[in-house]
């Protein structure tokens, strides 16, 4: 189970299988997951509100999506011998083509994302360490 960190409308997803490897996923590493478990929006605006909840959630409970591992609990040591190691998992949601669903990122991502060629989610990011 990973926390889905973007405003796509998911909250937490389970990764079905990891693309390209045999091995478990780590950062920057392409997967597919099932959304579990949808984010609530606010008070649910009803006829005549402005924005419905389900205008703004973009997948909903059940949806099979790719998504980029942006954290990982195991730990990761990086060239420079620096360990590096994040309270929870999380990924970014993106589509077939590899841009993300979402417009804004919530939280810190790895660094490691640089070296795949993640740009796009580094620059929503508002830190990566």
């Amino acid at each position: 189970m990973l926390n889905c960190i973007d405003n796509s409308g998911a909250a937490v997803v389970e990764c079905a299988q990891v693309l390209k490897m045999k091995r478990a996923a780590k950062i920057g590493d392409r997967i597919v997951v099932v959304v579990q478990k949808q984010r609530s929006f606010g008070p649910e605006t009803g006829p005549g509100g402005s924005v419905s909840t389900s205008a703004a959630n973009k997948v909903k409970r059940g949806d099979i999506r790719h998504a980029v591992v942006v954290r990982t609990v195991k730990k990761y040591q990086r060239p420079d011998g620096s360990v590096v190691r994040f309270d929870d998992n999380a990924c970014v949601l993106i589509s077939k083509a590899g841009e993300p669903i979402g417009t804004r990122l919530n939280g810190v991502v790895g660094a490691e994302l640089r070296d795949k060629q993640w740009s796009k989610i580094l620059s929503l990011a508002p830190v990566h360490l």
